[in-house]
């Protein structure tokens, strides 16, 4: 039965790269760097995008704080099990820097660095999740290589860009293959020891709502009087979704055992 899981994971993995292989590269948009809020304040432009990164931050350093706890409680069997969440909160915390970097100029250059610490936080988050419902060695050698292989889309998207043919095609899968595989992980692997469903569907919704603030960005701007941008309310959803992770290790309930 193991096997045959782990193969039905394997085959939805290869099949959705190598339809990616089909889709004709992926340069950026330049009409991507093109924000609805570009007002200045307190000598930074574009004001709004900027400080709206301070979610990141914050929620960063509250599973940080929470994880201490949950440390000290008990509520991990060893560092190893830990770790990705480790990794995910400090790479969420990092977002802020990055994306502020970015929202204060945007273009391709400084884009590197928003997208840096969340294809961090994307891998890490994974493999975490893996490794409590498919298989320890998530938490190990997999984890570090599920991490540079993120780094890598996006340093390969970097040097395209600079060649004049930016692709984005690994950026895109890294990105969105674990948002595809994550039902179906739940699916053929219910026993769980840190990830009850509940907090990872309404990280989904949290996402996804987020998602949407950012594609009416302008939309949004607009219907609230300029008050508030469609892109800056996307960083403080997308802090909210990360925020359920914080309440999913928090959980108090007895696990799923997976012995």
């Amino acid at each position: 039965m193991l096997q045959k899981r782990s193969l039905v994971l394997l085959v939805s993995l290869a099949v959705i790269s190598i339809a990616m292989l089909f889709v004709a590269p992926i340069p950026q948009d330049p009409a991507y760097h093109i924000f609805a809020d570009t007002r200045s304040c307190l000598g930074l432009a574009n004001f709004g995008d900027v400080a709206s990164n301070g979610g990141f931050l914050l929620v960063g350093l509250i599973g940080l704080i929470k994880l201490k706890a949950l440390w000290n409680e008990g509520r991990f069997e060893s560092f190893k099990q830990l770790l990705p969440f480790l990794i995910f909160f400090v790479a969420v915390a990092f977002v802020a820097p990055g994306s502020a970097y970015y929202h204060e100029a945007p273009d391709n250059e400084r884009l590197f660095w928003d997208r840096l610490p969340m294809t961090i936080a994307f891998m890490s988050l994974f493999a975490g999740i893996l490794a409590d419902r498919v298989h320890p060695l998530f938490s190990g050698k997999a984890l570090w290589g599920m991490v540079l292989f993120g780094i890598a889309s996006l340093l390969y998207w970097q040097q395209t860009e600079l060649q004049g043919a930016g692709d984005l095609r690994p950026y895109v899968l890294v990105q969105f293959y674990p948002m595809v595989a994550l039902p179906l992980i739940c699916w053929l692997y219910p026993k769980f020891s840190l990830t009850p469903v509940k907090y990872l569907i309404w990280m989904y919704v949290w996402y996804a709502t987020a998602k949407g603030l950012e594609f009416f960005d302008a939309e949004i701007f607009d219907l609230v009087g300029s008050t508030i941008s469609g892109h800056s309310l996307k960083h403080i959803v997308a802090a909210l979704a990360v925020y359920m992770v914080v309440k999913m290790l928090s959980e108090k309930t007895a696990p799923v055992s997976k012995a």
